[in-house]
């Protein structure tokens, strides 16, 4: 194996490792809203800096590899959709640590029901798990898939916000937490749209196809 292949191979750990931590943070993040744990809320937020600073680590060695390999073709391809998946990856660990805020503060107020909250995550979490799972599979059949699941999770984003926003409607007292849900609602759409950028740069990668903005995924 040429030095540059096991450098590359190298580049895709690393992403994929960040990547666990990623899924990590949003798990816990929900899992202390739904559980009103402070403590887990707190570990969330004591984790982002690592997700920073693998961040800056993984996009320096890609840079460097650009600058110094010169790569061509679907080596430079990879090297592109790395440094973007990279960025997505840091921003969805940006708002699982926003996710862990809203939940602290949700803490200080009586509980407002999640409804589908639980399952707007598990979508979103489900999305992210495939796009790192299209890329260390190369399977682009996957990836597609995972932007076809962004409009599920849209639709549940709708529904809960009529919801919250017809709670708030009827209580004045609910007004609060409404808000901060909402804001969950938000940042856990955030991520699924992060998870479809991945999807969208894991077939730019493995086709040499763009297919951002595309009304349609089925050609």
């Amino acid at each position: 194996m040429r030095r540059f292949d096991r450098q590359l191979d190298d580049l895709q750990t690393r992403l994929l490792e960040m990547g666990g931590r990623v899924e990590s943070a949003i798990h816990n993040s929900v899992g202390a809203l739904v559980d009103r744990d402070e403590a887990r809320a707190r570990q969330v937020l004591a984790n982002e800096s690592h997700i920073d600073s693998m961040e800056i680590e993984i996009d320096d060695f890609a840079v460097s590899l650009l600058a110094l390999k010169q790569p061509v073709a679907r080596d430079m391809r990879f090297l592109a959709a790395a440094i973007k998946i990279n960025n997505d990856l840091e921003r969805m660990g940006d708002l699982a640590a926003h996710i862990a805020e809203r939940a602290l503060a949700l803490m200080q107020h009586p509980p407002l029901p999640l409804w589908d909250i639980p399952r707007l995550a598990e979508l979103a979490g489900a999305m992210v798990h495939d796009s790192l799972d299209a890329l260390m599979r190369q399977d682009a059949e996957l990836a597609r898939r995972v932007l076809l699941s962004d409009d599920a999770v849209d639709q549940l984003r709708d529904a809960h916000c009529r919801r919250l926003i017809g709670s708030m409607e009827k209580d004045a007292s609910a007004v609060a937490s409404a808000v901060h849900l909402l804001f969950v609602v938000r940042h856990l759409e955030r991520i699924a749209d992060h998870a479809t950028n991945i999807g969208e740069d894991v077939l730019y990668y493995l086709l040499c196809v763009d297919v951002r903005h595309r009304g349609s995924l089925a050609e």
